[in-house]
């Protein structure tokens, strides 16, 4: 049986387009069917009055941390679901980093099925490119690929041995995959807390010089121009490794990049007297790379914007900041704190959903992320002014470990939709 719904007076955010425009959009059987300024709207079974709010393409977050199996108690698919439907993430790109890693075809099943059974948003899973994520023996692509993994990670664990990465990376593009790394050399920034610099002197933490993240960058790109691979740089954050990206995708390399939310829209002196919930990895940086990195993503240069959703329980964060774990929850926080950037006029809203939906889509090979006749019915319905104080204790996510608690934001998601049904309601 055919349904429709009609998402009327809207302002239509279309990142492919670059507009930001009022106008309406029908929904039929889970995809769009037309999309239309306000004159001549079609009937619908179903009308959804936007009442001028911004309708977009869900957000595609790649490298999501669930933590099943192995640490449910911090995150489960139930949750983390929960969790990005009210963040307005209508597909989620789980990363392999749990407990055993996700390195066989029978881990990924696994993970496929809890997640179908339990999650409410799309969820695609990548597979670790290492056994066990050590950087020894490369993972079976091929039969991971037809179990369903959209790309292949090690996560934060840097692959040293040269000779199994350019391995890894010359299978990879055999099979057409996707390799996703986090550029660092791990020598410099093992045990590393910080930014090297005034303030962590100062605070007498660890800390690792931007120049790693430039040099693991260095060397990838090398491997990159020696075996054509496909690679995503998951977080670039300094503005030192920005030349050898340009440079590397001047020069017709398969490259993209991303970076955080957090090293968007925080930076080193937020860590104030020893915060450990604003302690992640790569550690926060200067205000000048912050500056850099958010000129990357307006210009193009950084492609993807991602959460990092990095759940980490009471007993992780509650320790000397040196010890305390890395990481933070921000699948609900992701949107409002992107919306700092709009309203601050870094960045415009179809400039953020491009690096938020339909770049990370893109590099998937996904059909969503976008506002186009055909495509999936994924989108989201927000208020870019609406202020509110963020309160860690009503998060969805099981762990509560935000740097944004307690701050004044501004903008909220009021509706999530799923093949246009909707998962998330606002109340």
């Amino acid at each position: 049986m055919t349904t429709t719904t009609l998402f009327a007076n809207a302002r239509l955010i279309d990142p492919e387009q670059g507009s930001d425009t009022p106008g309406w959009l029908l929904i039929e059987d889970g995809v769009i069917k037309a999309i239309g300024a306000e004159a001549a709207m079609p009937k619908a079974e179903e009308v959804v009055d936007c009442d001028g709010k911004c309708l977009a393409p869900g957000i595609v977050d790649i490298g999501v941390k669930v933590c099943e199996p192995g640490e449910r108690h911090k995150e489960s698919y139930r949750s983390a679901g929960l969790a990005a439907a009210a963040g307005g993430v209508t597909t989620m790109v789980t990363r392999p980093d749990t407990s055993p890693a996700i390195d066989s075809p029978e881990a990924l099943e696994f993970v496929a099925r809890r997640a179908n059974a339990a999650g409410p948003v799309r969820v695609l899973p990548m597979a670790a490119l290492t056994k066990g994520r050590e950087g020894r023996e490369m993972t079976e692509i091929g039969f991971l690929l037809d179990a369903g993994a959209v790309a292949f990670t090690d996560c934060d664990h840097v692959v040293t041995n040269t000779k199994v990465l350019s391995r890894a990376l010359t299978y990879a593009r055999a099979l057409g995959a996707l390799v996703i790394a986090h550029p660092q050399e791990p020598g410099l920034s093992a045990g590393a807390a910080a930014t090297s610099g005034k303030f962590a002197s100062l605070r007498g933490l660890p800390a690792v010089s931007p120049m790693a993240e430039r040099m693991g960058l260095d060397r990838d790109i090398a491997l990159l121009e020696m075996t054509g691979a496909a690679y995503h740089a998951d977080q670039i954050t300094t503005a030192r490794a920005l030349p050898a990206l340009e440079r590397a995708k001047r020069n017709g390399l398969n490259i993209t990049a991303g970076t955080s939310i957090h090293h968007l829209t925080l930076n080193e002196l937020d860590v104030a007297d020893y915060r450990t919930f604003f302690k992640v990895k790569p550690p926060l940086r200067s205000e000048d790379d912050r500056q850099a990195v958010i000129e990357a993503v307006r210009s193009g240069l950084i492609d993807v914007i991602s959460s990092m959703h990095t759940p980490q329980d009471e007993e992780s964060k509650r320790l000397p900041f040196e010890e305390a774990a890395s990481g933070a929850v921000a699948l609900e926080t992701l949107l409002p704190a992107a919306l700092r950037l709009y309203h601050s006029g870094d960045l415009d809203l179809p400039t953020l959903f491009r690096a938020m939906a339909l770049n990370p889509a893109r590099r998937l090979g996904l059909a969503s992320g976008r506002l186009a006749v055909g495509a999936p019915a994924d989108v989201l319905v927000f208020d870019p002014d609406k202020p509110f104080v963020m309160d860690r204790t009503t998060l969805h996510s099981k762990s509560k470990n935000t740097p944004f608690d307690g701050q004044r934001m501004q903008g909220r998601v009021l509706a999530t939709y799923v093949a246009g049904t909707p998962v998330f309601e606002a109340r």
